[in-house]
């Protein structure tokens, strides 16, 4: 293209200015850029676990906003732990924690504080409860470690330890001050069969044990535990009203009687050996339909000093059972105990439950809300042994918590 003469120059002028303005402009921008704040960085704060608690308690400290990846520490008192925050500025630690604190977080240059506070246990209460806490455990009395492993699920030592002996066993007197070292009592339980021999056993037959058959047995265990001397719970020929034993009525050769005419017979020959240290306890089975009437087994009250009753809930766990809230499966039984002998003490001498078809924390809570509310109910015996069913008191955590609770709530 021709330029005119005198217009380039005046093009030239032009394009220079422009050119310098945007210059200018670029070099501003480039200034406020760097002068320009970072953004800011969000303050940093912790967060605890517990804000209290007992001294000793172990603190989960969660921290956020700090510098990131920058080492630090945890202080708490005179304990103080080491810490590294993520490449998101985040951090947990762990401190435990002795009395009152600020417990304080550091990284880099940045600091964030939370108040624990100790808090002291409640008093416990050294008042005796009105219903005892008894246990049955696979070793039995002579098992002290399975003993204090309950005690230590349950919060509290049983005070009755339950005790099996069959008729061909001596009274056990090395077991008795065993569990009387615990400072808890015996609820022995004495059968009169041969263990394993099955529901026929025409040798322990009712009406041999009333005809003295067995006397000279008997009055050996009456004269020892008579001059051992100290209190003990015996329970004679339990269940009674069920068809599983050979002292029941309708199955080796019983008849209908015989179980109280037997009954009658041994607490007298023991009684006759001067032992008044025994506490006898006339214990059946929950009722049932098909078990035998309690009033044709009931041997009076001038041969009871307390009534019991056993009763588990096996929820699902056989093909012919179904979960069986506690006053379902123990009110009727107790109705007709307080009727049979008025004014007795009645012992729960065997519960437990199945985890099988509904909730056995849920169970455990119920029952003891239901022992709690009947005045004359004065001992709960937990079958703790893994048998038919998972008897125990932690089958699973739930439960023994639940154990844990309800035993330390009750009546």
């Amino acid at each position: 293209m021709l330029l005119l003469p005198g217009k380039s120059a005046s093009f030239r002028d032009v394009r220079g200015t422009t050119a310098r303005l945007l210059l200018l402009v670029t070099a501003m921008v480039v200034l406020m850029v760097g002068l320009a704040p970072p953004p800011a960085q969000a303050a940093a704060t912790i967060a605890l676990s517990s804000t209290s608690g007992a001294a000793g308690t172990t603190v989960t400290v969660t921290g956020s906003g700090f510098p990131k990846r920058t080492k630090g520490t945890v202080v708490a008192g005179t304990t103080r732990v080491a810490m590294t925050t993520t490449a998101s500025g985040t951090f947990q630690a762990s401190i435990v924690v002795a009395g009152s604190v600020t417990i304080t977080a550091t990284a880099g240059s940045a600091t964030a504080s939370a108040s624990f506070a100790v808090v002291e246990p409640a008093p416990v209460s050294t008042e005796p409860r009105s219903i005892r806490f008894g246990v049955g455990t696979n070793g039995g009395p002579a098992a002290g470690g399975e003993l204090d492993e309950v005690a230590g699920i349950a919060g509290e030592a049983p005070s009755i330890v339950l005790s099996y002996k069959d008729f061909n066993q001596p009274a056990p007197i090395a077991e008795l001050d065993a569990v009387r070292a615990r400072g808890a009592e015996t609820l022995l339980t004495w059968e009169p069969w041969t263990w394993g021999g099955g529901v026929s056993q025409p040798a322990y037959s009712l009406d041999r044990i009333a005809a003295g058959d067995f006397d000279a047995y008997l009055r050996e265990w009456g004269m020892a535990l008579g001059q051992w001397g100290q209190p003990v719970y015996l329970r004679f020929a339990h269940e009674m009203n069920g068809d599983w034993y050979p002292w029941a009525e309708g199955v080796n050769g019983n008849g209908a009687g015989d179980y109280v005419a037997a009954y009658q017979h041994v607490h007298d020959v023991v009684a006759s050996t001067g032992a008044t240290n025994i506490s006898w306890v006339w214990n059946p089975n929950v009722p049932y339909w098909g078990s035998t009437p309690l009033d044709q087994l009931f041997p009076g009250a001038g041969y009871v000093d307390l009534v019991a009753l056993d009763g588990y809930n096996w929820g699902t766990s056989q093909s012919w059972s179904t979960w069986q809230e506690p006053q379902a499966l123990f009110g009727e039984g107790i109705a007709q105990l307080r009727r049979l002998a008025p004014g007795k003490p009645i012992m729960i001498a065997e519960t437990a439950s199945s985890e099988l078809g509904g909730s056995k924390p849920q169970w455990i809570s119920s029952l003891f809300s239901y022992v709690s509310a009947q005045q004359d109910v004065v001992a709960l015996v937990w079958f703790h042994i893994n048998k038919e069913a998972d008897w125990r008191i932690n089958s699973t955590t739930a439960s023994a918590d639940a154990f844990a609770a309800g035993l330390a709530a009750r009546r």
